[in-house]
């Protein structure tokens, strides 16, 4: 069912536009897979843009029961974190978003402070404690074709931030979305779709 890849591949390419930002949907966002969602944007450029939504546990999947579905035994350290769910594309792949004082050959760097692997040695690592201090597992993730993103953010769906380590990792998941508005200065009971993109 899950798996994490494990090869060194990732679909992550040089940085630009907006790698390393937050993608924060409008309040009247309609797509219900992405209503208050906070997306990691990990990759955005003229051909494809990714990322993952950073604020959507998945009701059923802790790193526990993650391992018994991948049948590779019980891990020994933090088998109850949450795992999330990245996004609606490619479900059934896994995703580690964390901090980059554990970086492995094939991590990715997507900020100064916060990386990607997708390797099952990450999942490995953390499990028997000696990987990232801090990491969001994720399954899926959320992806655009050549300019749609753009084009959703000029339609005003989506607003955009600066990511940094605290509201990636020390910020409660369910707290995200209203912290992203409050770093922008923004009252979210106030906003309309007229009021233009950060």
């Amino acid at each position: 069912m899950s798996s994490f890849s494990t090869d060194s591949q990732t679909p992550i390419s040089a940085p630009k536009g907006l790698q390393g930002h937050l993608l924060i949907a409008v309040p009247q966002m309609l797509d219900p897979r992405f209503q208050k969602a906070v997306i990691l944007m990990c990759q955005h450029d003229d051909q494809s843009a990714m990322g993952f939504v950073i604020n959507q546990q998945s009701e059923k999947l802790n790193l526990g029961s993650l391992y018994e579905t991948l049948e590779i035994g019980t891990p020994r350290f933090c088998a109850d974190q949450p795992v999330f769910i990245g996004g609606p594309v490619d479900g059934n792949r896994g995703f580690v978003v964390h901090s980059q004082d554990h970086m492995l050959p094939e991590s990715n760097p997507i900020t100064h402070e916060i990386g990607l692997t997708t390797s099952l040695d990450i999942l490995e690592d953390i499990s028997n404690g000696t990987g990232p201090s801090q990491s969001i597992i994720s399954l899926g993730y959320a992806g655009w074709g050549g300019g749609q993103l753009d084009a959703e953010i000029a339609a005003n769906a989506w607003l955009t931030l600066p990511a940094s380590h605290e509201l990636v990792f020390d910020c409660d998941a369910d707290d995200i979305w209203d912290e992203t508005y409050a770093a922008l200065g923004i009252n979210p009971a106030h906003y309309n779709d007229i009021a233009g993109n950060a």
